[in-house]
């Protein structure tokens, strides 16, 4: 008997189909892997995990409704067996943090060759986490501080994403000029300064940066 070390039931989500299909015929190709569906989006992915039950998702980032964060961390916390291992075409941007917090097990590139993609999903089935060489520097100059907020937040100081982080918790300017021990009209300085550099207008939209920079936890 095969065991299931050997052969990963893998279901694939992506809303490109060329891409989708593609990637389901180089795999089929690999003894070591089967091929149990294919899903549209996130939704569907995390609809299909319930009734396939694969052993891996291989996950694209950006879908339309259910992005591939949220997709992993509904997969994961109804399905906490299942490995989620994202793919996308970005090398590093806020997507991996969330992607990562939400509970994936790894995060490699689409263009990665196939053989790699195929060793990926062996070593994640058996507990390792798996980054593009690219991500994981970037990932570890983040976790580590090496990487400054700046190049990360489009060019927000320390003290920006620390306030940009309080607004997005609903914080009105007064309770961010008393947490931080600054006046309130340094705040209305820092806030104008936010939006100048975002290009944004409002504060519903600079919480909505501050969400998909990972700033905060919906």
């Amino acid at each position: 008997m095969v065991t299931e070390a050997r052969v990963v039931r893998v279901l694939i989500a992506d809303d490109q189909t060329l891409f989708r299909s593609g990637l389901a015929r180089l795999l089929e190709e690999d003894p070591r892997i089967t091929l149990v569906g294919q899903a549209v989006d996130g939704l569907d992915a995390a609809r299909k995990v319930g009734a396939l039950k694969p052993d891996v998702v291989l996950m694209d980032l950006k879908m339309p409704g259910l992005d591939g964060a949220e997709a992993t961390r509904k997969i994961i916390s109804e399905n906490p067996d299942v490995k989620v291992l994202i793919l996308s075409t970005f090398d590093a941007d806020s997507y991996v943090l969330q992607a990562l917090r939400a509970g994936a097990s790894g995060y490699i590139l689409k263009d990665a060759e196939p053989a790699a993609i195929a060793s990926s999903i062996m070593a994640v089935l058996s507990g390792e986490r798996v980054m593009a060489g690219a991500v994981a520097n970037r990932v570890l100059d983040m976790l580590t501080g090496a990487s400054t907020p700046k190049e990360f937040y489009d060019g927000l100081t320390a003290r920006e994403v620390e306030i940009l982080k309080l607004m997005a918790t609903g914080q009105a300017n007064k309770q961010i000029a008393f947490n931080l021990k600054i006046s309130e009209k340094t705040v209305r300085n820092h806030i104008s300064h936010i939006y100048e550099k975002l290009q944004i207008y409002d504060r519903a939209q600079a919480v909505l940066y501050a969400v998909r920079k990972a700033l905060v936890e919906l």
